[in-house]
């Protein structure tokens, strides 16, 4: 299947790239790299370096190319971010993606898989969430991601689009070759956050929020490895249909919660990575974690990695290896 993978420099969709790759799929990635990294393209993959906005590019690189699905990542995601400057989500997040939807219908590509997101159920009812509970997202970022479900979700009844939203949870973690990994800048996620303490490239971790009503104060969350995130989008593309909406919760099921992931990273690296309490951040659920049960079912998808220990191990053999990301690696290609 020849297949589009937009924002697929980025930390997840890189991931699922080479997944796609390894799966004897063609692969073209579009991004603009203002996220993302060249090298962290799998080789077996095109590459074209724009953005959805431009939509004479998007034209060209999908119209008469033998497209036969798209899948989507060129969103931006933090939920901080967010709050402060709502209308740089929605111009990014919602309208690239009607112009990339678009896009698709004129050059008659039908299968869609969407990187959605947990922060579309707000604060839950209860955990582990479910797919039947109501979407209330309580901020910007969830808010702009609900709405391209909505958009995908009505052009699967008009034009007979095949969608598929996958709403996971935290992507953690780094490929088992310690290829490719995670790079932000700034970096806003939470364990390479604290792998940077023991690089001693921050003094300490901050813990936002310590008085949520959960097992030990701070907030708590669903660890999910991008390689597992990258196998799961291959199942979701290759068994698509045309004219069909689906989403799945994709999560391991198992709450972790920040203190938690502190003790892991200590282990881990034999740092002590001091850590002291700050306030809660604006638009923080106090716990989110996944009930998987429909994706295990209706997709035959299993998490490999579930131990929160083994996930930031991962993340920590990058990191060790990979000190300022892919930025050292072309740096020393050009020297």
């Amino acid at each position: 299947m020849k297949i589009l993978v937009t924002g697929g420099a980025g930390y997840v969709g890189s991931h699922c790239v080479r997944a796609l790759c390894d799966g004897g799929h063609e692969v073209v990635v579009l991004d603009n790299l203002s996220a993302g990294h060249r090298r962290a393209v799998d080789e077996r993959a095109a590459f074209v370096q724009g953005d959805l906005s431009d939509r004479a590019l998007v034209d060209k690189t999908l119209g008469g190319a033998g497209f036969e699905a798209v899948l989507h990542f060129a969103a931006f995601l933090d939920v901080n971010e967010s709050v402060s400057d709502p209308l740089k989500y929605y111009r990014n997040n919602v309208a690239g993606t009607i112009g990339l939807l678009e896009a698709m219908q004129r050059a008659e590509v039908h299968r869609l898989v969407f990187s959605s997101t947990c922060a579309t159920y707000g604060v839950p009812p209860s955990v582990p969430i479910s797919e039947d509970m109501p979407q209330a997202p309580i901020n910007p970022y969830g808010h702009t991601k609900l709405a391209m479900e909505w958009a995908m979700r009505d052009c699967a009844q008009a034009w007979n689009l095949g969608a598929c939203a996958l709403r996971y949870f935290n992507a953690a973690g780094a490929s088992a070759d310690g290829r490719i990994g995670e790079d932000h800048h700034p970096e806003v996620h939470l364990i390479p956050i604290v792998l940077q303490v023991a690089q001693g490239r921050r003094e300490k971790v901050h813990i936002f929020g310590v008085d949520y009503p959960t097992r030990d104060g701070s907030a708590v969350r669903d660890y999910i490895h991008v390689e597992d995130l990258g196998a799961v989008h291959r199942l979701a593309v290759e068994s698509q249909e045309p004219g069909k909406f689906r989403f799945f919760n994709v999560g391991t099921g198992v709450g972790t919660s920040v203190k938690q992931v502190i003790e892991a990273a200590r282990k881990v690296t034999g740092h002590p990575i001091p850590a002291t309490p700050a306030g809660r951040r604006a638009g923080d659920p106090p716990e989110l974690y996944a009930d998987p049960t429909k994706i295990n079912s209706e997709l035959g998808w299993e998490p490999q990695y579930t131990d929160i220990t083994r996930i930031v191990e991962t993340a920590w053999n990058w990191h060790r290896a990979h000190p300022d990301g892919f930025e050292a690696e072309t740096e020393t290609e050009g020297a």
